[in-house]
C-alpha cells in the first residue's frame, strides 16, 4: 500500500510548493561540491590530455561495441599503436580477466598471492574512485603508480600519441591511450608478470591485445546481463564476447556460477581453442563460509576453501583463511583466484601455500563493502551510525550487498542512499535489493558519472522502480516526496512526523543535495523511526556515487 507523507514541512510535493531552481542549476551547483579529489599538480597536463579523449566510461558506450563483428571496437587501431611505442605488452607475461562482476577483486586477490611470493606485479583495473592512478600498481608494494612515474611514461611518448591519435583521425579513446601506457610502464619496470582486467567485454577490448606466446592464464569471472546493447543483446552474446579472451593452448579458469548453456559456450570457445579449463564451481572444490569477525572495529569472514581436482593435480587446502572483502560471492571470487594461482603453480611459477593465505588476507578494496571508521562518520558530523559505502550496481552484486548487510547487521534501523546510471537495471537492482532485509528509509540521489552529466539517472526515474519493487514485495510505502535539502538538514524536529508506522518504508529524493548532505538527510529521516536501534545506511548504487562520498571525505 503506498501513502503520501504530507506532515514534514521541509519537502516539496510537486504540485503544491512554488517555483524551485531550474533543472540546470540545481545539477550544476550540486556537481561543484561533489567534485572530486584534485590529482597531484604535476599530472595537470597529463589530466588536460587525457581529458580532451574520448572517455566512453562517460558518455556511455555505443550500440554492439563489445562484440567481435563489424559494430565492434577496432583492435587494429590498439595494435598500431603498440607497435609504434615498441609493442611493450610483449615484453611481459599476462594473467588476463573477463566477466561482469568480480573482475577486480580477483585481480586484487591474484597480485597479491603474486606480490606475497615476492614477484613484480603490473596490476591494470579499472574504473578509479579517487585517483587515476590508482588503475596502474607496478612492483612489489601494490601502491598506485606514482605520479613521478605517470608523467615520466607519458612524457616519453607522448609525440608517439600525438602521432598516432592524427594517424587514426582522432579515434583514439581514453581508456586505449591510458591502457597502452599501463602496458608500457609494465614494460619499462620489468614486472615478472602483469594482472590484467579487461575493461567491457573482452574479444574487442582494448586489453585484447595479448597474444598466447604472453598469456599465462586468462580467468572469466563471472556472465551477467550489463552491457547489453554494447556486448549483443543476451546472455549468450556476453558469453561470447568474455570468451575471447581465452587463447590458443592458454589454459582458462571459469569462476561462476553459470547457467549450463553459459558454461557450454565457454567450454566450447575452449575446445576450439584446444585451452584447459580450470573451474571454480567443479565439485571438487569446496568453499565454506563459517563465521564473521570484528578485526579494529571492521567486520571480516572466516572461510575454508579446499581445492581437489584429481584430473587435474591440482590440491591444495587452506583453512580458515579470513577474507575482508564480504559475502558469499567474495569468497567465490577467492577461491577462483586460488584455482588461478595453482594454475600458474603448474607451469613452473613458484607459489606456495603460504603465500596464497597471506595473499588473500592482506586484500582489500575501497567502495567493496568498505564500512567507514568511526573518525570518517564523525568528519561528516554524525555519530552513532554505521556506514557501509558498495559500489554494488548490477542485479547480481546486490544480491551479494543483501547478503552482506544480514551478515553485519541483522537487527537495527537500515537506510539505502541509491544514485545510478542510465544505463543500468534499476528495478533488477531494487528487487534484489529488497530481497534481503527490509530498509526503513529508502533516499534517492544524483551524482556525477565519470565527471559528466550525460549518463546520470535522475531520482525521478529511480523513484519508479523502487515504487514498483517496494509495491511488488509487498511493502506499505510512505512517500516522504522531493526534500529540500537545507530545510531538512536544518529543522530536526520536522522528521519526527513523518511517519508513526514502523511497517512503512519511507521513499525520498534528494535532487539538490551534495552526497554529504544526503548521508546527514538520510541519518536524520533514519533516527526519527527510531534513536534507541543501532543505524546502518549503505551507500550504493556506483561505484561513482561511492567516489563521490570518499572524495568528500578526502577533502
Amino acid at each position: 500500500m503506498q501513502r503520501l507523507a504530507t506532515s514534514l514541512r521541509p519537502l516539496r510535493q510537486l504540485g503544491m510548493m512554488g517555483s524551485k531552481p531550474s533543472r540546470s542549476a540545481s545539477i550544476s551547483s550540486r556537481f561543484k561540491s561533489s567534485a572530486a579529489v584534485p590529482e597531484e599538480p604535476e599530472l595537470g597536463e597529463f589530466l588536460d590530455y587525457m581529458e580532451k579523449l574520448k572517455n566512453y566510461e562517460r558518455v556511455g558506450v555505443p550500440l554492439g561495441a563489445g562484440t567481435d563483428t563489424d559494430d565492434g571496437f577496432d583492435l587494429g587501431r590498439m595494435r598500431r599503436l603498440l607497435q609504434r611505442l615498441g609493442n611493450p605488452h610483449k615484453q611481459f607475461k599476462a594473467v588476463h580477466i573477463a566477466g561482469t562482476k568480480g573482475k577486480g577483486s580477483t585481480a586484487a586477490f591474484i597480485s597479491n598471492i603474486l606480490r606475497e611470493e615476492g614477484y613484480s606485479v603490473g596490476c591494470y583495473t579499472s574504473p578509479h574512485l579517487l585517483s587515476i592512478r590508482e588503475r596502474i600498481s607496478v612492483g612489489r608494494g601494490g601502491d598506485p603508480v606514482s605520479a613521478g612515474l605517470l608523467k615520466k611514461v607519458f612524457c616519453e611518448v607522448k609525440e608517439i600519441i600525438d602521432q598516432s591519435i592524427e594517424q587514426e583521425k582522432g579515434a583514439l579513446s581514453h581508456f586505449e591511450v591510458f591502457t597502452a601506457l599501463a602496458y608500457l610502464l609494465f614494460s619499462e619496470e620489468r614486472v615478472d608478470i602483469a594482472v590484467i582486467e579487461a575493461g567491457l567485454g573482452g574479444a574487442r577490448d582494448a586489453t585484447n591485445v595479448i597474444c598466447s606466446t604472453e598469456l599465462a592464464t586468462s580467468v572469466i569471472t563471472s556472465i551477467g546481463e550489463e552491457h547489453l546493447a554494447a556486448l549483443g543483446g543476451s546472455l549468450e552474446s556476453i558469453a561470447m564476447a568474455k570468451s575471447g579472451i581465452i587463447k590458443h593452448g592458454c589454459p582458462v579458469v571459469i569462476g561462476g556460477p553459470f547457467e549450463s548453456h553459459i558454461e557450454c559456450i565457454i567450454r566450447h570457445k575452449a575446445s576450439l581453442m584446444k585451452s584447459m579449463v580450470i573451474s571454480a564451481c567443479d565439485p571438487g572444490i569446496q568453499k565454506t563460509l563459517k563465521w564473521l569477525r570484528m578485526e579494529d572495529g571492521k567486520p571480516s569472514q572466516t572461510c575454508d576453501i579446499v581445492i581437489q581436482l584429481e584430473d587435474l593435480q591440482m590440491f591444495i587446502t587452506v583453512p580458515n583463511v579470513n577474507l575482508h572483502l564480504l559475502g558469499a560471492h567474495q569468497l567465490q571470487n577467492a577461491a577462483t583466484a586460488t584455482c588461478t594461482a595453482l594454475c600458474l603453480h603448474d607451469q613452473g611459477w613458484v607459489i606456495s601455500e603460504k603465500s596464497i593465505r597471506a595473499g588473500l588476507e592482506k586484500t582489500r578494496l575501497l567502495g567493496r563493502s568498505q564500512f567507514l571508521t568511526q573518525m570518517e562518520v564523525s568528519s561528516i558530523g554524525l555519530s552513532g551510525t554505521t556506514i557501509l559505502i558498495d559500489g554494488a550496481h548490477t542485479e547480481a552484486s546486490a544480491k551479494g550487498l543483501a547478503e552482506v548487510i544480514r551478515m553485519v547487521q541483522p537487527d537495527g534501523v537500515l537506510a539505502f542512499l541509491v544514485a545510478m546510471a542510465s544505463d543500468k537495471d534499476h528495478l533488477a537492482f531494487a528487487r534484489q535489493l529488497l530481497s534481503g532485509r527490509r530498509p526503513e528509509l529508502i533516499l534517492l540521489t544524483e551524482v556525477s558519472i565519470a565527471g559528466g552529466r550525460s549518463r546520470i539517472a535522475l531520482a525521478s526515474t529511480l523513484k519508479e522502480a523502487w515504487t514498483k519493487a517496494l509495491l511488488e514485495s509487498g511493502a506499505d510505502l510512505a512517500d516522504v516526496g522531493i526534500m529540500d535539502d537545507e530545510k531538512a538538514i536544518e529543522d530536526h524536529d520536522s522528521c519526527s512526523l513523518i511517519t508513526s508506522d514502523p511497517n512503512e518504508v519511507m521513499l525520498a529524493s534528494c535532487e539538490n543535495a551534495s552526497i554529504v548532505d544526503s548521508v546527514k538527510l538520510a541519518d536524520q529521516l533514519l533516527k526519527s523511526r527510531s534513536r534507541d536501534q543501532p543505524a546502518l545506511i549503505v551507500v550504493t548504487g556506483s561505484l561513482h556515487v561511492v567516489s563521490s562520498l570518499l572524495a568528500a571525505l578526502h577533502h
